[in-house]
């Protein structure tokens, strides 16, 4: 059912006991019944919006640690998607079950957003282009002078569109996201939004980490009900720094995915499918970091 050749990794599922309703970059969602869906987290990295051939071990199993923990953190912000059913309410084989340990949540079926926010605590990624080039992220002016990676006079809140797999998310702007979702939704996800932030970045900073940016999803119940849905504050979702290496004007060393960012900007490669074939000593490195970060934060 392992259809990865790397020991211990988990590339695709195929759970015949339960519908697949789809293939995200990372996860793949099985159906429960009419009100709940199995989400499994892969160890399939994305980079550039392109799924890389290669997984890196046990990431899976670590970002769903990572997620459950701030789900429980910061369930007093904002109710969130997951269930009280487990993996024994369902009907599996035994090696379906192993499969899915640890590296899969049932969660409440219901109507996600078709906008991502994001939330930027500092200046680095494309919004240190954007400044760059206009003195602003996102249409939200900042103070000139600013260099790379410097924290911003406060978390700002940068909303994009949700790309299909393969393409990439487009910002847009907050009268833009009004637009789409209604006025008084769209503020309501920007403050809760910036509040989760707030929070997490305030606990992580005693773990000696800094949270430069993240990314949530929201979805509404059938009472119209603002709920958190997906991954939150993992890094794959987030920008993390250890603290003690951050200086201003330069693009600190990372505990997410960035790593594999740098090396394939080394690469001539387009940044389309097919992605290349990962280095052992990169994948390695990279499952390294995942690990580091999951125990300063939950340990």
């Amino acid at each position: 059912m392992n259809t990865s050749s790397h020991l211990n990794s988990v590339f695709e599922t195929h759970i015949t006991s339960l519908p697949l309703i789809a293939r995200g970059k990372v996860r793949d969602i099985y159906a429960v019944d009419e009100q709940h869906m199995l989400i499994v987290t892969t160890d399939r990295l994305s980079a550039f919006d392109v799924i890389m051939p290669t997984p890196i071990p046990q990431k899976g199993v670590i970002l769903t640690q990572v997620a459950n923990f701030w789900f429980g953190l910061l369930q007093d912000v904002i109710p969130n998607h997951l269930s009280t059913l487990t993996l024994d309410d369902l009907t599996l084989t035994a090696a379906e079950k192993a499969e899915l340990q640890g590296r899969s949540i049932i969660v409440k079926r219901l109507k996600p957003l078709p906008v991502e926010a994001i939330v930027r605590g500092y200046l680095i990624g494309s919004g240190w282009k954007d400044y760059q080039q206009t003195g602003a992220v996102c249409g939200i002016e900042l103070p000139a002078g600013l260099q790379m990676a410097d924290r911003l006079p406060e978390a700002i809140f940068t909303p994009s569109s949700k790309a299909d797999v393969g393409d990439h998310d487009i910002n847009i702007s907050f009268a833009e996201m009004q637009a789409r979702i209604g006025a008084d939704l769209a503020e309501q996800v920007r403050s809760v939004s910036l509040e989760l932030y707030h929070q997490a970045s305030a606990y992580a900073l005693k773990r000696g980490i800094i949270i430069a940016d993240t990314k949530f999803e929201f979805g509404l119940d059938a009472d119209g009900k603002l709920v958190l849905i997906d991954e939150i504050l993992t890094p794959d979702s987030s920008r993390f720094w250890p603290a003690d290496q951050y200086k201003p004007g330069i693009s600190p060393p990372s505990f997410d995915k960035q790593f594999v960012r740098d090396y394939l900007e080394t690469l001539d490669w387009g940044k389309v499918a097919p992605g290349p074939e990962l280095p052992a000593d990169i994948i390695d490195k990279t499952a390294a970091k995942y690990r580091e970060v999951a125990d300063l934060i939950t340990k």
